[in-house]
């Protein structure tokens, strides 16, 4: 079997695309130090795929302790790199801490890929590297608007280094810049495991028709779209996952053009904050207590993909819409409560 390291694999789309890389026949390891995570979503992957996941509880800030892994797993065929911290509003209160953490990390995954000679590497960007861009839909040669947060800016440092990598060393580079994130496995055995409280959308959605939240705010109500509040591209974390396996395919068959490709991962759409909040209404029955707020630093207004390169040389599909997320978000949401263990 070829063997896959997945750095964060314990958090919520590292677990997710564990399972597709299962169903499409690798063996994979995780790398995740539970800092922002634990090793509940582990389990779940067990039960969903029969396979027990390997995880090594380590800091890839530490580089002697990265290089023990690889050391230990020569014969990997490739890395999808998600380890991260990712929250916009604790970026822009501690910046420092993001650049550290998000880059310190990165920089040693690729020292480690460079000495051992893993052949193929997929780092987790985001949409949030576009900025506040006038250009709908964003395509991968949008130009770069300035960073809306240290989250964001980090992505952007990340997105460089590995170009500046890419030029310098041999083997393959895809990053995937992938928009909104949400859903939970169908099966309902994984899905979004906030430490405290979220600051996400869907989690924040579901927590409050749960009664953990008593309220939730909608961050604006006077942007420039069609309801004023924010537009982004909701995705199911299945359709993340599986992108991400199909990029290291993509690799794996020699398919890539060059050593550095980037792919926009979105459903092609915008859904405003309101029409999600009313899309989980729809599909849950539960009215939503929510209250609107002022703008959140670090937001961008409105933001969505186009796909097309993606579903062209990758082959890939979103297969879940709007409804389909809110749904196995919200049956996630009580799994949960029913299972007090993982909450």
């Amino acid at each position: 079997m070829r063997k896959v390291l997945v750095t964060g694999g314990c958090g919520y789309i590292g677990a997710h695309t564990i399972v597709d890389l299962i169903d499409h026949g690798f063996e994979v390891i995780s790398v995740d130090n539970n800092s922002r995570s634990t090793t509940a979503l582990l389990d779940g992957i067990e039960r969903i795929t029969g396979h027990k996941i390997k995880n090594y509880k380590v800091d890839l800030c530490n580089f002697d302790d990265t290089g023990a892994v690889f050391q230990e797993n020569r014969d990997m065929v490739g890395i999808i790199h998600f380890a991260a911290y990712k929250t916009v509003p604790e970026s822009v209160a501690r910046p420092l801490l993001y650049f550290h953490n998000n880059l310190e990390s990165l920089i040693n995954v690729l020292r480690c890929v460079r000495d051992y000679k893993i052949p193929n590497f997929v780092f987790s960007s985001s949409c949030s590297v576009y900025g506040n861009t006038v250009a709908l839909p964003v395509a991968e040669d949008t130009p770069l608007g300035e960073a809306q947060s240290p989250y964001a800016r980090t992505k952007q440092m990340g997105e460089q280094i590995i170009f500046d990598y890419a030029r310098a060393y041999s083997g393959n580079n895809v990053l995937l810049r992938y928009f909104n994130p949400v859903g939970a496995h169908p099966s309902i055995e994984i899905g979004e495991l906030p430490l405290g409280k979220p600051d996400n959308l869907v989690p924040v959605i579901t927590q409050t028709a749960a009664g953990k939240l008593p309220e939730m705010k909608v961050w604006g109500d006077d942007y420039n779209t069609r309801d004023g509040s924010g537009i982004r591209d909701y995705i199911h974390v299945m359709d993340i996952a599986n992108a991400h396996t199909r990029a290291l395919q993509y690799l794996i068959e020699g398919k890539n053009a060059s050593n550095y490709e980037i792919f926009n991962l979105g459903i092609g759409k915008g859904v405003s904050v309101l029409e999600a909040i009313r899309a989980f209404e729809k599909v849950s029955g539960e009215k939503l207590n929510y209250t609107m707020g002022p703008r959140r630093p670090g937001d961008v207004e409105a933001i969505y993909a186009d796909n097309t390169r993606a579903r062209q040389l990758l082959g890939w599909e979103p297969r879940y819409n709007i409804e389909d997320m809110m749904r196995t978000a919200w049956q996630w949401e009580l799994h949960l409560k029913e299972n007090n263990s993982l909450s």
